[in-house]
């Protein structure tokens, strides 16, 4: 991750490529979605969002994503897209 401006700079000495055409102007428009934005050659993701969930678990509940012995489980509680991680 860079700031803007050492963004730029990257952009403007040529080490930033868009569907593979290295773009060296400020101000280009890109869908993230479609767009292939590579530095030194390496693919640019946009970094997954995050979800925090603060649970008071239940008794009877494991605090793990699959349990061994089918015992009820923290995601059998919260019902959201994303993909979560149980921690204690």
């Amino acid at each position: 991750m860079a700031s803007r401006r050492k963004a730029e700079e990257l952009i403007t000495i040529g080490m930033v490529s868009v569907n593979g055409k290295t773009v060296t102007e400020l101000g280009i428009k890109i869908n993230p979605n479609k767009d292939k934005v590579e530095y030194k050659g390496k693919e640019v993701k946009r970094e997954e969002e995050k979800v925090y969930i603060l649970l008071n678990k239940p008794i009877g509940y494991v605090t793990t994503a699959k349990d061994q012995f089918s015992r009820d489980t923290v995601l059998d509680l919260v019902k959201v897209k994303q993909r979560i991680v149980p921690v204690r």
